[in-house]
Formats: structure tokens, C-alpha cells, sequence
């Protein structure tokens, strides 16, 4: 007698809070961060359809250097910081965007012009043009921005601090 054996497949699906309803909560916790930090900033957060993120926009005067920090690494330092704090509290993840003034929209037209330039020379050269010290979002950016250009094509290479860009023209 032949026994005969069948996989049932089962689907778990996780119900997501929408972000719109984390907003609230991601205020709130935004407010009491840049409280324990002794600044006079304030935040105000919203719902980014655009990014499928909670956008954290601080207003700060005088503050506005310190809270960007170099090359913007208190900005992501308390990027990290909120998005933990939100999962701490709701056990979910969710994509946080934190900004000062319209210093993230700067660096990404920076980013913008620097990868077209880029692929410009590589265009222009024949040779591959390499992008490093950029993070992962950064990375992001000149991915995506690229992707339009249908001549070009763009990899990530490297492991950890190491990685980095490299641009180049399609044969």
C-alpha cells in the first residue's frame, strides 16, 4: 500500500498598522527625544506616501547645526534612534525620515548632480566611474536616479564601511 504525502502551504498574513495611524505616536515619541536632548527644537510628523514613510520634519534655529551634525550623522543618528523607539513601543517597524530645514532635499539634489556627472565622464570615457563614502541611502539615490538612464548601469560593490558605487556605460 503506497502512502501517498501531500504539503499543504499555509499563509500567515501579519496585519500592518497603516502609517497614518503611527503618526501620532511617532510625534509624540519625536517630541520627548528632542526633549532628553535639552533642545528648544520642535517636531512635526507626518504621513510621506511618496517614501511609504513617517516624515519627521524638526524646526530648530539655532540648533539647526548641531541636530544635522557632520555630514549629516546626528540627522541619521536620530533617524536610527526614532525608528527604534517607534518598534520598542509598537513592535513594528516602520521607515522613518527625519529632517532639518531641507537639508536631506540638498544633499539629494546634490546627489543627483554628482551621479549625473558621473555618468556623464563614463559615458564620455568608456571607463567605469566609482562612487565612495556614500551610505546606503545615499547609494539608493544614485540607483534610482540612474535607472533612467538607459545607457548607464549602476552596481554597489564592497562589503561594509568599504562598499562603494561603480557607474558605468552599457555595451
Amino acid at each position: 500500500m503506497a502512502v501517498k504525502k501531500t504539503k499543504t502551504k499555509t499563509e500567515i498574513k501579519i496585519k500592518e498598522t497603516p502609517l497614518k495611524e503611527k503618526v501620532p505616536s511617532v510625534q509624540k515619541l519625536a517630541d520627548k527625544l528632542l526633549e532628553l536632548m535639552g533642545t528648544k527644537a520642535k517636531a512635526v510628523a507626518t504621513e510621506d506616501k511618496k517614501n511609504e514613510a513617517i516624515r519627521v520634519d524638526i524646526e530648530a534655529d539655532a540648533e539647526t547645526g548641531l541636530l544635522i551634525g557632520r555630514h549629516g550623522e546626528t540627522l541619521d543618528a536620530l533617524q536610527v534612534i526614532l525608528g527604534m523607539m517607534i518598534y520598542q513601543e509598537s513592535k513594528e517597524w516602520a521607515r522613518i525620515i527625519v529632517n532639518v530645514g531641507d537639508w536631506r532635499e540638498k544633499q539629494e539634489d546634490q546627489l543627483k548632480s554628482l551621479a549625473l556627472q558621473a555618468a556623464e565622464r563614463a559615458r564620455e570615457t568608456g571607463e567605469p566611474q566609482t562612487l565612495f563614502n556614500l551610505n546606503a541611502a545615499q547609494r539608493r539615490i544614485v540607483h534610482l536616479v540612474l535607472t533612467e538612464e538607459k545607457d548607464i548601469e549602476t552596481e554597489s560593490s564592497g562589503e561594509g564601511k568599504e562598499r562603494y558605487l561603480v557607474i558605468q556605460h552599457k555595451k
